[in-house]
């Protein structure tokens, strides 16, 4: 994985964490990587991994069982879906708005953009 220098790593983890839950590789109520295989996967220091996990733990995405490891939790997805939506809303789109008001871009040429997008997929 590519560190960008912008976001703190452990960050940077977290989101990695969110694809891999996203695209299916983590599934619901199954283990996920230990921190020490993930530091090694990643090439990071295993305390950056802990950041991350203690973070994901704390919005309920994944569960430590004593003896066997960190596992998803069955609403992992949800609460995945629920961070990244509240996330583009409250810092993507805010830059979006800004960036269409330098541009002096109106909601309707955006509406028609996205229209096109949609065809396109």
């Amino acid at each position: 994985m590519d560190f960008t220098p912008n976001k703190p790593i452990y960050r940077q983890i977290i989101d990695y964490s969110f694809g891999q839950i996203l695209t299916g590789a983590w599934a619901a109520e199954q283990r996920v990587p230990s921190v020490r295989e993930l530091s090694l996967q990643l090439s990071v220091n295993s305390h950056t991994v802990l950041k991350a996990y203690e973070f994901l733990q704390a919005q309920g995405i994944i569960i430590a069982k004593r003896g066997m490891g960190f596992y998803l939790t069955s609403d992992a997805l949800q609460h995945v879906n629920d961070a990244r939506r509240s996330e583009f809303f409250d810092t993507s789109l805010k830059e979006l708005f800004k960036e269409m008001t330098l541009l002096d871009i109106s909601i309707e040429e955006v509406e028609e953009q996205y229209r096109k997008f949609l065809e396109n997929q």
